[in-house]
């Protein structure tokens, strides 16, 4: 029932706001991880494909590396297709957000445009998946709120243009965004509520190696996604992490990592917002040990 009443939520949503998010329609929990190494798909696609068919993903955030030619793309997110996984173009930088930096955006935009009207059904992005990153830009330590402002106005515009597309537009964002306040011409709030409110969905970046930490740290946000209905995945790390050992699964392996998203997943079952899992990234997945 509670699967049922999600995907009729989220439906209206999405029509209120002209997508089309077939995805996110269904009401089914997202297991997903990012692919950013293009050239593993262009020398080992076989190996990538049966890799993601072997952890059951249901959706990829894949990379758009101009340099590659959209047949590569055209042939993976076909296979990627006949299994049931969904594939979204992923970029982002935090130049974005620099004065002139919407220049890359666009560039992604014109690249996606040309790239969907050119593909079949079955070869085309079901939606478009930003990592832009805006505290990484050094303006982030200058002048914090004409950042904030120019990652809003980045994030309006990149949903004008997926709209214009027909496609769902997400958002990458830090758990912390929900202790950053905003006030500008945009309104006035936390960041964490006004990015949820305008993306069609948001993936939390909850890099911690514990289930306890991982709920705690998203509770806000999905409290957040709940009053907006929309809906929230809960992104994890897999790489190694410099930020200390409590940051990624990288150390503990991927049985322990199962048993701990498994809690997370128990643990927001009943709750409408939650959609699903992250984990970032394949090539580090690929190498985990056991």
């Amino acid at each position: 029932m509670k699967k049922l009443i999600v995907a009729v939520l989220l439906a209206a949503t999405l029509l209120a706001g002209g997508t089309n998010n077939k995805a996110l329609a269904l009401g089914q929990e997202v297991e997903a991880t990012w692919l950013w190494n293009l050239w593993s798909i262009v020398s080992n696609e076989m190996q990538v494909l049966a890799f993601l068919e072997e952890k059951s993903l249901n959706k990829v955030y894949l990379q758009i590396d101009q340099d590659i030619s959209m047949g590569v793309y055209r042939s993976f997110i076909e296979k990627a297709s006949a299994k049931g996984i969904q594939v979204y173009a992923l970029d982002g930088s935090p130049q974005w957000v620099a004065p002139n930096g919407s220049t890359g955006q666009n560039r992604l935009m014109t690249w996606l445009n040309q790239y969907q009207k050119a593909s079949t059904a079955i070869q085309k992005f079901k939606g478009v998946h930003l990592d832009v990153e805006p505290y990484i830009y050094s303006g982030w330590a200058t002048n914090q709120a004409e950042t904030i402002k120019s990652y809003q106005s980045l994030l309006l515009n990149a949903k004008n243009s997926t709209q214009a597309m027909g496609l769902p537009l997400e958002a990458d964002m830090p758990f912390w965004f929900d202790g950053i306040s905003y006030k500008n011409n945009y309104g006035k709030g936390l960041l964490a509520e006004w990015v949820i409110a305008n993306t069609n969905s948001v993936t939390i970046m909850a890099y911690r190696d514990n289930a306890t930490q991982i709920i705690e740290l998203v509770k806000n946000e999905i409290n957040m996604a709940k009053k907006h209905t929309k809906p929230l995945v809960v992104g994890v790390e897999t790489d190694f992490s410099y930020e200390g050992n409590n940051i990624s699964f990288f150390e503990e392996g991927e049985t322990y990592m199962k048993g701990e998203l498994e809690a997370v997943k128990n643990y927001y079952s009943s709750f409408s917002s939650f959609n699903g899992i992250a984990v970032h990234h394949v090539d580090s997945w690929m190498k985990m040990k056991p």
